[in-house]
């Protein structure tokens, strides 16, 4: 593969980019744990999103007891049902969490799964909750690429504040903030 500089215009730029470099580490790091790398070379060859971008994962505190754990999936991209497992620190949860049903996939990697496209919303109702403390949600999930590419797992995690007794929800912490543009 070719990894000379291009011209454009007044600066250079490799071949191959940041997330075609991700796509790379991602087949090696899933090849390295026995997982096949559908489309290898040409697969890293595209244009991936980071996971954190791909799988953006946000919590809002809903009330005083129940916060709500939401992954926003990037069109081309997937997340394994059977591998999402929600948590929440100091407090603990009232049950396990009710993950949603998900969309039945033939994969080459694990075979018959349940996936999650788009958005995915699960509650999370916390036992002995106390209104106005931080608690930390922690997701685990694994995703792939339409393209082929599987990421390793991942781990999220987002802080915040649960309300007071009657207080309105609180807004939506994302677990990776959106990049600032100069032109917003």
């Amino acid at each position: 593969m070719d990894l000379r500089p291009i011209s454009t215009g007044s600066s250079t730029k490799p071949l191959r980019s940041d997330s075609a470099r991700l796509a790379a580490a991602a087949c090696a790091l899933t090849l390295a744990a026995g997982i096949a790398c559908a489309g290898g070379v040409a697969a890293a060859q595209l244009e991936l999103l980071l996971p954190e971008r791909a799988f953006a994962f946000s919590v809002q505190a809903v009330d005083e007891s129940t916060v709500e754990a939401r992954f926003a999936v990037a069109d081309g991209y997937y997340l394994y049902r059977e591998k999402l497992k929600l948590s929440v620190e100091p407090s603990s949860l009232v049950a396990p969490p009710v993950l949603p049903t998900g969309e039945i996939k033939e994969d080459a990697f694990f075979g018959r799964v349940e996936t999650y496209r788009g958005r995915v919303a699960v509650r999370l109702t916390l036992d002995k909750p106390q209104p106005g403390r931080t608690v930390t949600v922690r997701a685990e999930s694994q995703g792939c690429a339409d393209a082929g590419v599987c990421y390793p797992p991942q781990v999220q995690n987002v802080t915040l504040a649960l309300p007071l007794a009657g207080a309105r929800p609180g807004a939506p912490v994302a677990a990776t903030p959106a990049k600032k543009s100069w032109f917003n």
